[in-house]
């Protein structure tokens, strides 16, 4: 999304999740993290880590910026962005990862094995419950997260509400708030 909504194109190689290609020994040759996705610099560099790929790619192309355009803008991108992943895309991995048979033995991206807690899905529902709800109060009178302009955090939202759909924890539908801004979000992207 991050991409498309720039206009960016790079070349690309898609890793098949379902079948496990990347814990394989070609990508693992390449990226032995086994973590997806993975950006290869031309000069060999491996950047595993969204966060990291993205501020990289807006420093090659700053035009329609998604990481804000001074200190103050990045810095709240960065912080929404760091918030979100510690509370609602952490509560979507603890659900899909912890009752999903794809990742039996595979409940944390990486190369290490480990096993299921299916516990972890009644905490998972939960953060994501109060995520929702959280959202729903903190986006009144506001238009985008972090700020006045669309940003890395808003895509980060619209992707957590589409892995939210995945594990059936979605916002209700008393979250207005919610729900009028991920219209917003769509719209911008084009969704």
């Amino acid at each position: 999304m991050f991409l498309k909504y720039k206009g960016v194109e790079i070349e690309t190689q898609q890793i098949d999740l379902m079948t496990q290609e990347q814990l394989g020994e070609a990508y693992t040759s390449i990226v032995p993290e086994r973590t997806v996705p993975a950006l290869v610099l031309d000069d060999g560099t491996l950047l595993t880590e969204v966060i990291g790929q993205c501020i990289y790619l807006e420093s090659l192309y700053p035009e329609k910026p998604l990481l804000g355009t001074n200190a103050q803008e990045r810095a709240q991108v960065i912080s929404w962005d760091h918030k979100l992943f510690m509370s609602m895309f952490l509560g979507v991995a603890e659900v899909l990862r912890n009752t999903s048979k794809g990742f039996v033995d595979r409940a944390i991206p990486g190369p290490l094995n480990l096993p299921q807690i299916p516990e972890l899905e009644a905490r998972g529902r939960s953060r994501l419950e109060f995520g929702w709800q959280d959202m729903n109060r903190q986006l009144e009178g506001k238009t985008w997260l972090a700020g006045d302009s669309f940003s890395l955090a808003d895509i980060d939202m619209a992707v957590i509400h589409g892995f939210s759909g995945w594990v059936k924890a979605q916002p209700g539908e008393e979250l207005e708030t919610v729900h009028a801004y991920l219209a917003r979000v769509n719209a911008e992207l084009g969704l």
